[in-house]
């Protein structure tokens, strides 16, 4: 199935602080480096069939790159993320404006700290809700109310994978991939119960940012050198198309961190 993708260009990209552990505020980015890595995860996309729209970068954001982050999108309803950093919180009005530019969609602004995708993620039958680092448990009842799914909240205990994003991979609507060391014991007793069949990364695996990728149910965009996880998608009979976005490991981003779904559906009034 095409889906549809937004996605910022790095224009402004930087990494200035140091909110996670994978950030490396001395790392020098490589702008052209950079804006080629992200141009060759468009390419991929539209390679694969899928439209991509683009936010427009916005000098002083250095994250807007990660638009994952700033909201998440089912059934033509968006729940526009309130970040916890005050570095990023602009990016939620940017957001914001876009998504009720298109006239697509029903549109509101969390009022507690979520995260967007970060922490959100749909699976085509629920979501999937991480809490623990960036999105409060709170806000995962709110993003109930206001999409109409299900809301599973699970929380995560290590600080390396602060987004749920970083440690859980939905592959289709019956399938997810996951690092169990990411998650409190309760949560991976729940994880284990919704899906037996999942894939299990590895703590390389997961390093490697291997589950921050984005699968249309066959092909799976996952970052280079993840090789052990592409095996173990090769054989559960899904394509892995690594992409090398080396320049956006110095501040903790991936495939998924950089590509925001927008699912469509007649808004509800």
């Amino acid at each position: 199935m095409s889906r549809h993708y937004l996605m910022c260009a790095p224009v402004h990209f930087d990494v200035t602080e140091k909110s996670n552990p994978w950030m490396q505020p001395d790392h020098v980015v490589d702008k052209e480096r950079a804006m080629a890595q992200w141009r060759s995860l468009v390419d991929v996309y539209e390679r694969l069939g899928h439209r991509v729209s683009f936010l427009d970068p916005v000098q002083g954001l250095p994250d807007m790159v990660f638009t994952a982050n700033g909201a998440v999108v089912v059934g033509g309803r968006a729940f526009v993320a309130r970040f916890r950093s005050a570095t990023r919180q602009p990016e939620s009005a940017a957001h914001e404006r876009w998504l009720e530019s298109t006239g697509t969609y029903t549109v509101t602004m969390s009022e507690g700290i979520g995260e967007g995708e970060g922490d959100f993620l749909f699976t085509g039958r629920h979501v999937l809700a991480g809490t623990g680092f960036r999105t409060d448990h709170a806000t995962h009842l709110e993003a109930q109310e206001f999409l109409g799914h299900p809301v599973i909240s699970l929380r995560l205990v290590d600080e390396c994978f602060y987004h749920l994003d970083t440690a859980l991979l939905p592959l289709d609507a019956d399938t997810i991939a996951y690092y169990p060391g990411a998650f409190s014991a309760g949560s991976r007793r729940l994880l284990e119960r919704l899906y037996p069949d999942a894939l299990l990364a590895t703590a390389e695996d997961a390093g490697h940012f291997a589950l921050n990728a984005i699968s249309d149910g066959h092909h799976v965009v996952i970052s280079s050198g993840s090789t052990h996880f592409a095996n173990q998608l090769l054989d559960r009979g899904y394509e892995p198309i690594p992409v090398d976005l080396s320049e956006f490991r110095a501040s903790g981003g991936g495939p998924k961190c950089c590509t925001l779904e927008l699912r469509p559906g007649t808004p509800a009034r």
